[in-house]
């Protein structure tokens, strides 16, 4: 059982551990989630914590019209329990509360198991950013998903 709640500083270091063991090539440094928590309101993240283990996590941006995932990950051992899809409807629901009309996020090429998550959650590819990721160069598959009525 998976409960969720929001993201607290106390969260940091599992979390830096968490991205780096899922992302090794693209984990944020310490900094980089000090920083985002500090983004609030426009940044708001969640957390998926068993007993006192931090199993998930999400981020999305909600700047105005268009909102951004940031970031969204399950740790191995709990994938495929439904934790990345409900991460991803309370990003979607955060995004309409903001009064955006779209949510935006770029995942690697090579990451099938996200594409699939997303497209099954009704995000559309809508362009390619070659070469975004570096220094492998992979290319990044950008996303939308329109939300609260916009089409």
């Amino acid at each position: 059982m998976i409960d969720y709640r929001e993201l607290a500083w106390p969260d940091i270091p599992q979390l830096v551990a968490l991205d780096r063991e899922l992302f090794p090539r693209d984990a944020w440094p310490e900094t980089t989630w000090w920083a985002e928590l500090a983004g609030r309101p426009q940044r708001r993240y969640r957390v998926g914590v068993q007993g006192d283990r931090v199993v998930a996590y999400a981020g999305v941006d909600c700047p105005g019209e268009v909102a951004d995932v940031m970031t969204i990950g399950v740790a191995a051992d709990a994938q495929g329990g439904g934790a990345g899809r409900m991460l991803l409807d309370w990003m979607v629901v955060q995004a309409e509360d903001s009064g955006a009309s779209a949510l935006m996020l770029e995942v690697r090429d090579s990451n099938a198991r996200a594409r699939d998550l997303y497209s099954r959650n009704g995000f559309e590819q809508i362009s390619v950013r070659r070469r975004y990721y570096q220094p492998e160069g992979e290319d990044a598959i950008v996303m939308r998903r329109f939300i609260g009525g916009a089409a």
